[in-house]
């Protein structure tokens, strides 16, 4: 692999996210479409965007998919046909972001542990304060998680009854189509840590990158701090992420700008502009989530 400088590999990472905003923005408007409720592809950019910040500054990201039904409702869509259409788009996408990285992780896992494991041990050794603080920001993010979790269910019940229609209404092109989509979505974000790791004289082997840059994509899914903060950044910096030569800091601040801080300001951006930025504060307030659409 031949090294990027710093300005190679912000464009690489630019490249990338951009095009997963287009791809994923892409996939949600044939489910969409599929469903007989069509709508414009910047709407489909905006409600990914909500999705995206909300997902940044709630626990357990459980603000992303209210948020992103919001910007459905706001684009006309009706409230049983966008939780169909979320539920789908989950349900088409996971397998085919395991059946993709199964061979790598099978492959490459062992060279990864082997390299990473003793990294880490050391230190969480060394560093011990830090990780029991992380440990109860963790389990605080859960309870307060846990709780909104709760008060959504509540909110979604009624559309669920409604969802039935759509869901024998769906076709199943809009999944086959958006699988293309989804390996797009995985190499895109996946590719930006590889980026960023060119730029080290020398970088760890291309396996071990993937499977590190893997592994703390998707292990925000299940943690409950915003975007997985605290575990994340620190196994970033631990070793997780590969040799880091000195740089882990650096290449830490722009692994999260493009992975998560991109889609943040994007977002809260979109929010202020539609709905203005007190009405933004209000909701955020209240409901920990993107606004309703305007009546």
């Amino acid at each position: 692999m031949g090294p990027l400088s710093l300005p190679e590999a912000y464009l690489v990472c630019a490249t990338l996210i951009a095009v997963d905003i287009l791809a994923r923005a892409l996939r949600i408007r044939w489910i969409l479409r599929g469903l007989g409720t069509p709508i414009r592809f910047r709407d489909a950019i905006t409600l990914n965007a909500f999705g995206d910040a909300a997902s940044a500054l709630t626990p357990l990201r459980f603000g992303g998919e209210p948020a992103r039904l919001g910007g459905m409702l706001r684009a006309g869509v009706p409230a049983a046909a966008g939780l169909v259409a979320i539920g789908l788009e989950t349900i088409a996408a996971w397998p085919v972001i395991i059946l993709a990285m199964l061979p790598l992780v099978w492959l490459f896992a062992p060279e990864w542990w082997t390299a990473a494991a003793p990294r880490i041990g050391a230190a969480v050794v060394t560093a011990w304060p830090w990780v029991v603080v992380i440990g109860a920001m963790t389990v605080a993010a859960w309870l307060v998680a846990r709780r909104h979790a709760r008060l959504f269910a509540r909110q979604v019940r009624r559309p669920m009854r409604r969802a039935a229609v759509y869901w024998r209404r769906a076709p199943i092109w809009p999944l086959m189509a958006g699988i293309p989509l989804t390996l797009l979505d995985l190499f895109t974000r996946v590719g930006v840590l590889v980026a960023l790791a060119l730029t080290l004289p020398a970088p760890s082997p291309l396996g071990t990158l993937v499977v590190g840059s893997f592994l703390l994509l998707y292990a925000q899914l299940v943690l409950p701090t915003p975007a997985g903060i605290g575990v994340v950044d620190f196994s970033f910096l631990a070793g997780a992420a590969g040799q880091l030569g000195g740089r882990g800091a650096e290449l830490l601040l722009a692994w999260r700008f493009f992975t998560s801080g991109v889609g943040l300001i994007l977002g809260v951006g979109l929010a202020a502009r539609i709905y203005g930025w007190p009405a933004l504060a209000l909701v955020l307030r209240r409901r920990g989530a993107a606004p309703s659409p305007p009546a």
